[in-house]
């Protein structure tokens, strides 16, 4: 039988936090991303299924985390976990390793969201910059939230942005 080819939709990320209530107050006044599961506890335990699932993902070495969901405007989830014995800090950011870089929402006043990040305690990483100056008004910068997740914005979508070849010479 012929494997069926077809490109996978985005369903949600997981980002750990330190501060749960106040990656979700961040996220939702700055970001406007609605909450779908208010912050709860989750314990060890093997009697559900959660329960269980979180054993198989995380191994034996914890007792209980917090954990909330939030969905963006177009249905992509956001879980948002915050372990009682993790570490605080950002990872020190290198994208140059193996692993989860950056994610990207999408925001036509690229520079109001920019500066309402900044009035929250985020980051500017860099300059606002065009894809296509004086020809296209598609935009991006990179930003860090308050806790040191690094995300990127850009003013057009994704594919309007790379259709047009951003980076033919």
């Amino acid at each position: 039988m012929k494997e069926t080819r077809y490109p996978r939709s985005f369903s949600h990320i997981g980002l750990t936090v330190p501060d749960i209530e106040k990656a979700v107050h961040f996220y939702q006044e700055v970001m406007g991303w609605y909450v779908i599961m208010a912050p709860s506890t989750v314990k060890k335990e093997r009697e559900t299924a959660i329960g269980q699932m979180c054993i198989d993902v995380f191994g034996e070495n914890w007792d209980e985390f917090e954990i909330a969901h939030m969905s963006t405007s177009d249905g992509i989830g956001i879980e948002l976990f915050s372990f009682p014995n993790g570490t605080k800090e950002a990872p020190a950011f290198n994208p140059f390793n193996t692993g989860l870089f950056h994610f990207c929402v999408q925001d036509p006043n690229i520079e109001a969201l920019t500066q309402k990040i900044v009035a929250h305690g985020g980051k500017q990483r860099m300059p606002i910059r065009e894809y296509y100056p004086n020809e296209k008004p598609f935009k991006m910068v990179y930003v860090e939230d308050p806790f040191g997740i690094v995300f990127e914005i850009y003013s057009h979508s994704y594919e309007l942005t790379y259709s047009s070849g951003a980076y033919q010479v």
